[in-house]
């Protein structure tokens, strides 16, 4: 580590610094918990960072032509919010002191649309970073598609902790990264060498620089954190360097406490007050000082000065823009089809009223069926993805050419076998808000990528994820590839839509929905198998209500079959021998729960009528969802355990999922 001497503050930079690490210092101490040390390391490098590197607008945080900066080591927050706060972004200092409380636009970690400048909500080590991956990948493949025009080359920032490069995903990320040579992606590595248990050489020796090299990644190094001019140089190289850097910074957490400064005490908590007393000191302060002594008027003023470079480099941006698009026609015609949604939205429209009315009898597999639904929809919607190496099996194949280092205009992604990594760069492309991002893969390997959809969830972003081979009707692959938990897993995701249609109608009328109103992050949970048609002229509508009367003997109110998927063609041949007895049945097809569950109660009601007890639910999978439509006078039929190796249709009988069985248990019930 280098020797760091101290020297009071001088200048004007350095006093911003000295504010910027005792603000986090001061707000810690008087809540009693929250992260100040990582902030007070990184309080040089922010500055320079916000202050002269960073291509920004504090008052207009949104300008279509800044850089982006992901906080990925979401913990240091208050390393950000007080960069905000000096800048001009709107936040004031009385709204850092109330930091992590309930209510305020400065929450524990950093959240997208609560504070502005937060570009992403950050928090879970490692999802910042790889995120950033799909954020820069979306910019550079905007610059391509709008004739390489340097008006759209906008560097992505990142600052990640040794917890970030620990975690896999950032592994997964960066490799695709380095193989796509990123041009636009700058990662600072915060490299302090601490994690929350201690040293990090307990479980972190690996050469980090050496690994990012192997990736295809330039690699900087900052050896002095509070060198203002090296970092500023470095800064710069970093973004005229072709392709991915990682710049490795060695700050000193909770530097300049003499008390905790290099350990991993400084990492939560407060310092303590002789301790806060003492570093306020070293800091230029006095020992009383409180948090409102430690930004000047003046100091202020100096700090948003970043709202006047700012303001420069958006109006000659904007005009920038303007002369291109009076002088340059071709280039106007793609502007312009990048940013019309409206018109998209009508087109695909459209062809899905097209698709609907060359709907055939025939068995489909539904993967079959949303395959041609993304083919047909390439031209009018911005849909923008690939696959974990499956294109081919889940049937998400569109013409073109892969989007590659060499191909940056390509039509879509080869993510490879990188499934949390997939789903992380999808909300990165979301980020950036000109494409409608999707990947694939089986639905037994959903669990891989599951804390990327949460998070993507909880920023409400707009992905689509594509499983296919939505049960142990996956047959001779075995309990590995079958999926058992993992639909009702993804419906307990809060915020996250899951959809398993039963035929064709039902895979068209979801897209209906998805391209009028998206919502969020959309599940497709598809068939591999061929499934009839359920013949039913209210599939397309009643899918986009979530729930529906798919077929009805009678008023119904005898007893309802409810399913979801490859079982509701069961249903309907059970409830129509029910039906030739004499009983009202009713199927009950439930492609979302979630979109059924967000109808008025009037519709919920005319599809479950409280009278109508006499309720059993059918699907493979986990029984776990279906109990709050049965009651306790219904009953369930899934699987609960795990399936086995051997043809789909066996497996299914064995477990329970058949005519025989469903008809059985409806009978009982009757009885």
């Amino acid at each position: 580590m280098v020797a760091l001497s101290f020297e009071k503050s001088s200048t004007v930079n350095e006093s911003l610094i000295s504010a910027a690490r005792a603000i986090p210092l001061e707000v810690v101490q008087a809540k009693g918990h929250g992260h100040a040390g990582t902030a007070m390391g990184l309080a040089p490098l922010m500055h320079v960072l916000f202050g002269s590197e960073l291509r920004h607008d504090p008052a207009e945080p949104n300008w279509e032509g800044r850089d982006r900066f992901i906080l990925s080591a979401g913990h240091a927050s208050l390393a950000l919010y007080v960069q905000l706060y000096l800048t001009g972004y709107g936040l004031e200092l009385d709204e850092i002191a109330r930091a992590r409380s309930f209510g305020t636009r400065t929450p524990g970690h950093p959240e997208l649309g609560e504070t502005p400048g937060v570009e992403m909500s950050t928090g879970p080590l490692g999802q910042g970073l790889a995120a950033s991956v799909g954020l820069a990948a979306a910019l550079r493949h905007k610059q391509a598609l709008l004739e390489g025009s340097p008006l759209f080359d906008q560097t992505v920032w990142v600052i990640a902790g040794d917890g970030c490069l620990q975690e896999g995903v950032s592994s997964e990320a960066s490799s695709l990264a380095g193989t796509l040579g990123l041009p636009n992606l700058v990662v600072i590595w915060d490299d302090n060498g601490i994690t929350i248990d201690g040293d990090s050489q307990a479980s972190f020796r690996e050469d980090t620089r050496a690994r990012y090299r192997s990736y295809g990644w330039t690699v900087l190094d900052i050896p002095d954190p509070n060198d203002v001019t090296a970092i500023r140089e470095v800064l710069k190289e970093a973004r005229a360097t072709s392709g991915p850097v990682l710049v490795a910074y060695k700050s000193v957490i909770g530097w300049p406490s003499e008390g905790r400064s290099g350990t991993s005490a400084a990492h939560a908590g407060p310092f303590g007050a002789d301790d806060v007393a003492a570093t306020k000191e070293r800091l230029g302060y006095p020992a009383d000082a409180s948090l409102d002594d430690l930004v000047s008027e003046e100091l202020l003023s100096a700090g948003r000065k970043a709202l006047v470079r700012g303001r420069e480099l958006r109006l000659a941006w904007e005009q920038d823009l303007q002369d291109q698009i009076a002088s340059d026609p071709e280039f106007s015609s793609k502007y312009s089809s990048l940013h019309d949604h409206e018109e998209g939205k009508k087109r695909s429209l459209a062809i899905l009223d097209h698709l609907s009315l060359s709907l055939t009898e025939d068995a489909v597999a539904t993967r079959v069926t949303n395959g041609q639904v993304i083919r047909a929809l390439a031209e009018s919607l911005p849909l923008w993805g690939g696959s974990a190496d499956l294109e081919g099996s889940t049937s998400v194949t569109v013409p073109g050419e892969g989007f590659s280092a060499e191909n940056p205009g390509g039509n879509f992604w080869n993510f490879g076998i990188r499934e949390h990594a997939m789903a992380a760069i999808l909300n990165g492309i979301a980020l950036e808000g000109t494409w409608r991002p999707y990947g694939s893969t089986y639905m037994a390997f959903s669990d891989y990528l599951r804390p990327a959809l949460r998070i993507g969830s909880l920023m409400r972003l707009p992905i689509l994820l594509v499983f296919t081979h939505d049960s142990v009707a996956v047959g001779e692959d075995g309990p590995t590839h079958q999926p058992i938990e993992q639909v009702s897993g993804m419906r307990m995701i809060p915020g996250v839509d899951v959809v398993r249609p039963a035929d064709s109608a039902e895979v068209l009328g979801t897209w209906m929905r998805a391209v009028e109103n998206p919502e969020g992050p959309l599940v497709l949970a598809l068939s591999r198998q061929n499934l009839p048609s359920l013949g039913s002229e209210s599939s397309l509508a009643g899918t986009q209500r979530g729930g529906y009367i798919a077929w009805q003997s009678g008023d119904g109110m005898d007893i309802a079959l409810l399913a979801a998927g490859s079982e509701v063609s069961i249903a309907l041949s059970v409830a129509k021998s029910l039906g030739e007895d004499g009983y009202a049945v009713r199927v009950v097809s439930m492609p979302s729960m979630s979109w059924f569950d967000r109808q008025d109660s009037e519709y919920r009601a005319s599809v479950l009528p409280a009278t109508l007890r006499n309720r059993v639910a059918i699907e493979a999978g986990s029984t776990a969802p279906w109990w709050k439509y049965v009651g306790l006078d219904g009953s369930v039929i899934g699987i609960d355990t795990f399936g086995a190796s051997g043809p789909g249709d066996r497996i299914l009988e064995m477990k329970g999922i058949s005519e025989e069985n469903l008809e059985k248990v409806a009978r009982s019930l009757l009885r």
